[in-house]
């Protein structure tokens, strides 16, 4: 958003970012209704539209392209991520022969059940406005495999991972050969992430969990923040069955002396959270309490926000993306920053209020509620849980003045996905049920069964192939006439989604 000059400084004629109220007062024709509304949609376009998600497509290097698939075919023998030994045992002999590479950095670390990607994104943008080499590690990824390694705000290149694993290869093997079982494909992931930002080198790596905490392969780090998202249910069978009891696993996180910023979260989540700090001695910062959203409105292609730091409170961001989790993901983000920073306890003062806004207005989150067609619109989500659905579907409600909402799902077998489905019910007309490429996907047709359940058989439609899926919904919608605002939400996994970019011409 704009910034607003201080008393003693005098607008710059040069500067596109002219103060919100200033461009009010210069519509003075206008009615002032509409002088508002329009004011607010120049000052967003000012930014350049909403930005562009860093999905790096296939090398288009024929070579390369081959060196990375070989990569990937030599990963896939490994475990999936569904697979799992709860140990760190072998990721830390990993990076004992590495030579520990993940302490050469400071770090932030982000668990919880979702939310973590966007918030570790936003996190990244907020360090980087300020002038500090980030490396940033999420899963899983929506196209490439690539995009789980960041470094600079970026995606690294296909030959600077080919390299990566080039090089940790040999002492992958050595450990290999000493532990009970191989490393996993997400371990070797880990390390390489680890070894990348050290050889870069970064100021602070920004890591999200794959899953849980404790014997999570991340967790060979200590992170100087750790962030909580909310918790919710998910991965019940290896987490536990009540938010307090994931809680408990995803507290392995803390460590000593740390600083904690925690989301709101479920009361027995939020018991398991500060009893932890209290035994490790960290700082606790609470949504709601110590930090928060203290304001949002709708804005064209995102929102308006205003947020309170543990440093002070900061007015007129502007996140472009959709929805109230957003807002509060920007809060736990910004809290997290300010933290790292030692604002709130070594420094009064707040962070510099127009790096924030510059930063805030550079955040995408791709496949997560993210346009990529026009006309009838298509909007991507990779919520994959009920929590996550039941945000998505107000996230929707709220941004958008769809007539009829075309749904398509394709989930994994593993999930909630009645759940999932009950979440989404009020704001689909109808849903078409698809399976993507994955092997946890469930079968289109078993989905089908549940959704029949759930919707009634005449609000249905099945079509085991994706491609198919997306031409039916995008038909469907069209049926509400060119301007009538019918849309399409493809959701349900994040394979999904990814899968759905591409065939969408995304990446």
């Amino acid at each position: 958003m704009s910034d607003i000059p201080g008393e003693n400084d005098q607008p710059d004629p040069s500067d596109p970012l002219d103060s919100f109220d200033e461009i009010i007062d210069a519509e003075t024709t206008r009615d002032p209704d509409l002088a508002v509304i329009e004011a607010g949609s120049r000052t967003l376009r000012t930014q350049g539209g909403p930005p562009q998600a860093d999905i790096p497509g296939r090398p288009a290097d024929p070579e390369v392209d081959k060196a990375l698939r070989e990569v990937e075919a030599e990963l896939a023998t490994r475990w999936g991520e569904t697979k799992l030994e709860p140990s760190v045992a072998r990721i830390a002999a990993l990076m004992d022969v590495l030579g520990e590479p993940q302490r050469s950095y400071p770090s932030i670390h982000i668990t919880g059940t979702n939310g973590k990607t966007s918030t570790a994104r936003m996190i990244e943008a907020l360090l980087g406005a300020f002038e500090l080499r980030t490396g940033r590690y999420t899963s899983p990824h929506v196209q490439s495999i690539t995009e789980r390694i960041s470094l600079d705000g970026a995606a690294i290149s296909a030959e600077r991972f080919i390299e990566t694993y080039q090089d940790i290869k040999p002492y992958v093997e050595m450990v290999d050969a000493r532990q009970e079982y191989r490393l996993s494909f997400f371990e070797v992931l880990t390390g390489m992430a680890y070894a990348a930002f050290a050889d870069a080198p970064v100021d602070v790596a920004v890591v999200e969990v794959g899953m849980g905490g404790s014997w999570d392969a991340t967790n060979v780090i200590d992170g100087d923040v750790a962030v909580v998202t909310p918790i919710d249910l998910d991965h019940t069978d290896r987490l536990g069955s009540t938010p307090g009891e994931i809680a408990t696993e995803k507290a392995g996180i803390v460590k000593q002396d740390a600083t904690v910023i925690l989301a709101q979260q479920p009361v027995d989540a939020a018991q398991v959270m500060l009893k932890k700090a209290v035994d490790v001695n960290a700082t606790v910062a609470r949504e709601g309490l110590e930090f928060g959203v203290v304001a949002r409105q709708v804005a064209v292609g995102g929102q308006l926000v205003t947020l309170r730091g543990l440093g002070g409170e900061y007015t007129e961001i502007y996140l472009p993306l959709h929805g109230a989790h957003q807002a509060h993901n920007a809060a736990v983000a910004l809290a997290a920053v300010e933290a790292f920073f030692g604002v709130g306890a070594q420094r009064p003062e707040p962070l510099d209020i127009d790096t924030v806004r510059k930063a805030f207005a550079a955040v995408a989150s791709p496949g997560r509620m993210e346009v990529v067609r026009r006309s009838p619109t298509v909007v991507l989500d990779a919520a994959h849980n009920p929590a996550g659905a039941r945000v998505t579907a107000e996230a929707v409600g709220e941004a958008f003045q769809f007539s009829r909402l075309i749904g398509v799902v394709g989930a994994s077998g593993d999930k909630n996905v009645r759940g999932l489905l009950e979440a989404f019910e009020p704001v689909f007309a109808e849903v078409v049920v698809t399976q993507n490429s994955s092997h946890r996907a469930m079968d289109a047709d078993e989905l089908a069964g549940i959704a029949v359940e759930v919707f009634g058989e005449d609000r249905v439609q099945v079509e085991p192939r994706l491609p198919d899926a997306l031409e039916a919904a995008i038909t469907l919608a069209e049926e509400e006439g060119e301007f009538a605002g019918g849309g399409v939400l493809v959701t349900g996994s994040v394979i999904t989604v990814g899968e759905a970019r591409l065939l969408l011409g995304k990446g």
